[in-house]
């Protein structure tokens, strides 16, 4: 069995790659990063290093890599005789992958089973994105696609920091992980991934993961950010933070029991276990590698906007996301591109036009004239600051 990885970073290797192979896949990992590329291409293995509770070393075999840039002919062929394809490459990337995979799609054999293919991103159906990126390649017209390939909607978590110099291709994550997907496009022949959970109904735990460890872990970051703190795990030490945290998953618990039915209870232990997660000292996580790209957190669909938004809607006011996401507009990390532009658009204009550009609220909406409060507010403190 093979399967195709885009994505060769630290969650490429140390989640999606190492489950794969631990499945039993070859697997052969695409990325656009030579130094990264010409490693793991002349290595035989590397090591995932699980830390926190029941720590453990495992060892990744049996892989191969491939440059998108340079050998992208090699890269449609493995494709194209590949069982599996997924992605660890970023939601905003998913549209550069999209051409070799319909390149590759189209290249494959009639006697081949439809491949496989699952986007691992950190956003809502972020396969359905893919799938229509491969859709509109020039090569998918008259129907050259129809039955090369089923895509199935994916749900994952597990914390994979920026690690330490020094390490090469070895991998550094915390022991907890969860792979969800979406058994329905499979028709009854979904993969074999031990690892991984297959549920008829995916949305629910789509929207529990984003809106409790992503929510979560984003607030700890500006939280902590605030109270000029490095690590998260000395963010959530802090009591001040960690009770800011909690009250931010207390109303994104309150909105995913309503909506999806979870039960109260088993929705505590949830938010209790991921508060836990981000409390592991082991872990050298930092509030600006989490907190990075501040727009894309702040936007419509994303882990603070959305169910602060749901629960407005639902005439409820969002006291504690309102404060995570007047955290997320301090955070002025020069070192982040998208820090920088979220301070020029403050910079540049009133309070409800940034509001509606940063967040894609439109004004009457009941969520809108809090958030816009939030943006003068924030708008005053900037013009107040020494030059």
């Amino acid at each position: 069995m093979k399967a195709v990885h885009f994505g060769a970073g630290n969650i490429g290797r140390g989640f999606v790659g190492l489950l794969l192979h631990q499945a039993g896949y070859e697997v052969v990992f695409a990325d656009v990063a030579d130094d990264l590329i010409n490693q793991l291409a002349a290595a035989d293995s590397y090591a995932v290093h699980e830390v926190g509770e029941n720590p453990t070393v495992r060892t990744v075999t049996n892989f191969r890599a491939l440059n998108s840039n340079t050998q992208e002919a090699e890269l449609v062929a493995e494709i194209a005789t590949a069982d599996i394809v997924t992605t660890a490459v970023g939601p905003q990337v998913l549209k550069f992958v999209a051409p070799v995979i319909a390149r590759g799609m189209v290249a494959r054999g009639p006697e081949l089973a439809p491949l496989q293919v699952m986007a691992c991103e950190n956003a809502i159906n972020a396969t359905d994105i893919l799938a229509k990126e491969v859709a509109s390649q020039p090569g998918a017209a008259a129907g050259a696609l129809d039955g090369k390939a089923v895509f199935a909607n994916t749900a994952v978590d597990r914390i994979v920091p920026n690690q330490e110099p020094g390490q090469g291709l070895d991998v550094a994550v915390e022991t907890f992980y969860e792979w969800v997907i979406d058994r329905t496009p499979f028709a009854g022949a979904a993969p074999g991934i031990p690892g991984a959970t297959f549920v008829d109904e995916l949305s629910p735990y789509i929207e529990r993961k984003l809106f409790t460890v992503n929510t979560g872990h984003a607030s700890a970051a500006y939280f902590g950010f605030e109270a000029g703190l490095e690590k998260i795990s000395d963010a959530m030490a802090d009591q001040d933070v960690a009770e800011d945290v909690r009250a931010v998953l207390e109303e994104t618990k309150q909105l995913l029991v309503a909506k999806h039915g979870f039960n109260s209870d088993e929705q505590e232990a949830y938010v209790q276990k991921i508060l836990v997660r981000f409390s592991n000292p082991h872990l050298p996580d930092t509030v600006h590698r989490v907190g990075r790209a501040p727009l894309r957190k702040l936007s419509r669909n994303e882990r603070f906007i959305s169910p602060a938004a749901e629960l407005a809607e639902r005439g409820i006011v969002p006291e504690a996301l309102l404060g995570a996401i007047a955290a997320a507009l301090r955070f002025n990390d020069p070192a982040d591109a998208e820090a920088t532009e979220l301070a020029q658009i403050l910079a540049s204009s009133s309070p409800d036009a940034a509001t509606e550009r940063i967040t894609g609220l439109a004004p009457g909406h009941p969520l809108f004239a809090a958030i816009s409060t939030l943006v003068e507010e924030r708008q005053a403190e900037v013009a107040k600051a020494p030059a």
